[in-house]
């Protein structure tokens, strides 16, 4: 059984159409072994193959051909993902660099941004909780701060 490279690509899910994959080939980012393939070149089993996606290259083995698209819990039957650590470092790195540096105009954050947000402060500001608030009467009338003094200076510049 042959398998073409932008179909399997397709089948077990790193591409999300066929086209995109057969797009990506053809753009030289899907190698095997080192040299860059067009979307017609058949799959073998055993066969790794280099898929750059930036900022990263992933790595995959061939573990099995298939012509159809798989469900996602059965994709681990036809591939193995090799990718080096120092790449799935990298990755992260970029993930983190995109929610502390986001550029002023990129759009508003979004809602997982929002969730990110609100995770990190409430971890910078830990030993504060919401209980806190209850010890504070914010609406109390009497400020022990706020003298008589500084009350007849406030109607002294009224007045004026």
């Amino acid at each position: 059984m042959e398998v073409r490279i932008d179909k399997w690509l397709w089948a077990t899910r790193i591409y999300k159409t066929r086209t995109i994959a057969t797009d990506a080939c053809r753009l030289g980012r899907v190698t095997i072994g080192g040299s860059n393939v067009k979307p017609s070149r058949p799959v073998k089993v055993g066969d790794v193959i280099a898929v750059r996606k930036p900022p990263i290259t992933y790595t995959f083995e061939v573990l099995a051909l298939l012509n159809n698209r798989v469900g996602a819990k059965l994709v681990p039957n036809y591939l193995r993902n090799v990718t080096t650590r120092d790449q799935l470092e990298l990755l992260e790195m970029v993930r983190i660099d995109g929610f502390v540096n986001r550029r002023k105009g990129l759009g508003r954050p979004t809602k997982k941004d929002g969730r990110e947000m609100k995770e990190f402060t409430d971890d910078a500001f830990f030993g504060f909780d919401d209980t806190l608030d209850d010890a504070f009467d914010w609406d109390d009338d009497e400020n022990p701060l706020w003298t008589q003094a500084d009350e007849q200076r406030l109607e002294n510049r009224n007045t004026e």
